[in-house]
């Protein structure tokens, strides 16, 4: 694996668990943010080391995933495009009462673990 990969996976990893930490303090909407940025910060670490190439400045992992040719099964592909449109509603929330409701502590712990399935899944990609 190339560096600049490992240290896309070592920033990925971080994000994940500063997810789990703001669990911890029911910070659930960044817990959000953070597991949709470390399933992209994986992707652009199978781009990196699999295509040679620095990844595109984007944070759509729909898109990444395309990039990268990887053919998720239904139900993780499903997560993931759920993922990728929550990171917009997480980041830019109209309404931070209304988004604290849709993302509880239950909603959010069972994304949490999705992410874990989705970042080794994504790692098994790494040639």
């Amino acid at each position: 694996m190339n560096k600049a990969a490992k240290e896309w996976l070592s920033q990925a990893d971080y994000d994940l668990e500063t997810a789990k930490y703001m669990i911890k303090g029911r910070r659930y909407v960044y817990a959000v943010f953070m597991a949709h940025l470390s399933v992209e910060k994986t992707l652009k670490a199978v781009y990196h080391n699999n295509l040679g190439k620095v990844p595109p400045k984007t944070h759509s992992l729909v898109y990444l995933l395309g990039q990268i040719n990887a053919f998720p099964d239904e139900k993780l592909g499903e997560f993931i495009v759920k993922l990728s449109q929550a990171s917009i509603v997480t980041r830019y929330p109209e309404t931070l009462k209304v988004i604290q409701k849709q993302y509880g502590s239950v909603v959010v712990k069972k994304i949490i673990s999705q992410t874990e399935q989705a970042t080794k899944w994504l790692k098994s990609l790494i040639k």
